[in-house]
């Protein structure tokens, strides 16, 4: 009798344990997310595959994450709109795309001639930049998780020599962003071609000039192939956000602890793509030099012209928005306050 009551208790404690991947699997939801990149871009590409795999693993798999690639479902520039309506639960973007919505954007994704990486992490997640960013996202039913900031873009790539600011005059360049509006100033005529038609423009001249984003990510665009004259530095760019766009009734279904592993994988993928892209923009450089480019740094009153420019376009776009305004208040504050840390702590380089 105890034996077979032994038995029976056994057989109890294992149909108990394996009750519990059962009741695991019941409860686990999987949601789709469209980036506005293909994955096979380096860096930016694999980066929302990777946080989607850093929250399944955060959440024991309860949350399981298709990502798809650019146009899968909508094109590259309605996944903003996807989002907010529900059409997709999840998006990975450039902030900087949602500007014509958001205006606040333009200067989250990047700001021309502003902080570098380390003091827009700062201002993001300590300096009050994603609080203010959120009220903006509020309307649209969209909340927005940084996680992948962008290091210093190039200045792009031209068919033609930059002497002088005269030269921009008159140019068909793909640039986005707040720089595209310090451009125009300048008298170029600008474009918005999302990332996959960039090479296609270039070869078949529609445009004659165009940055998309680090050494890196350009090489593996192709570009040096076509444009033989390389810029530095990405002026318009310092520094950039991309970003996880989730429709607000999927993020508030989650529990505070799904929430909660969805925002630190955000902190792992930062740091991830941080080093992977530090690691690899010099190899990418060779690169592109190896294949016949010239690269170069703007003139120094190339670069006056387009601060002049930029300084002007914010303070336009701050006159128009309250919350560019506020955002532009906050960072411009942060950089001065914090970016003294920087200038006590730089040291002279050896050639």
């Amino acid at each position: 009798m105890k034996l077979k009551m032994r038995s029976l208790a056994a057989a109890c404690a294992l149909a108990a344990a394996a009750a519990v991947p059962v009741a695991a699997w019941a409860q686990a939801r999987t949601f789709d997310l469209q980036s506005v990149f293909g994955l096979q871009v380096p860096s930016i590409g694999p980066s929302p595959v990777k946080w989607a795999e850093r929250v399944a693993l955060m959440t024991n798999n309860e949350i399981r994450i298709k990502v798809m690639g650019a146009g899968e479902v909508v094109p590259p520039l309605e996944v903003f709109g996807a989002v907010s309506n529900g059409s997709i639960p999840m998006g990975f973007d450039w902030i900087g795309y949602w500007a014509s919505k958001i205006p606040v954007a333009n200067l989250v994704g990047s700001m021309p001639f502003g902080p570098d990486p380390e003091l827009f992490l700062g201002w993001m997640f300590k300096g009050g930049g994603l609080a203010i960013i959120q009220k903006a996202y509020d309307p649209h039913n969209v909340q927005v998780l940084p996680c992948h900031l962008v290091v210093p873009e190039a200045g792009g790539w031209f068919n033609k020599e930059i002497r002088t600011p005269a030269d921009i005059k008159g140019l068909k360049m793909r640039i986005a962003g707040l720089g595209a509006k310090a451009m125009e100033k300048l008298g170029a005529s600008v474009q918005l071609v999302p990332a996959g038609e960039i090479y296609v423009s270039l070869e078949r001249g529609r445009i004659e000039a165009a940055e998309f984003s680090a050494p890196q990510l350009d090489a593996g665009l192709g570009l040096q192939k076509i444009a033989k004259n390389y810029y530095f530095p990405g002026w318009h760019q310092p520094a950039s956000w991309d970003s996880i766009i989730i429709n607000k009734k999927v993020w508030q279904s989650l529990t505070p602890k799904q929430q909660t592993a969805m925002t630190e994988a955000c902190y792992a993928n930062i740091t991830y793509n941080t080093f992977d892209q530090i690691n690899a923009q010099v190899d990418a450089i060779e690169k592109i030099e190896a294949a016949g480019v010239t690269v170069r740094r703007f003139p120094e009153p190339v670069l006056a012209a387009l601060r002049k420019a930029s300084h002007e376009v914010m303070e336009e776009e701050a006159a128009k928005d309250p919350l560019f305004k506020e955002a532009y208040q906050s960072l411009s504050a942060y950089i001065k306050r914090y970016g003294r840390w920087s200038e006590l702590q730089s040291l002279p380089r050896a050639n």
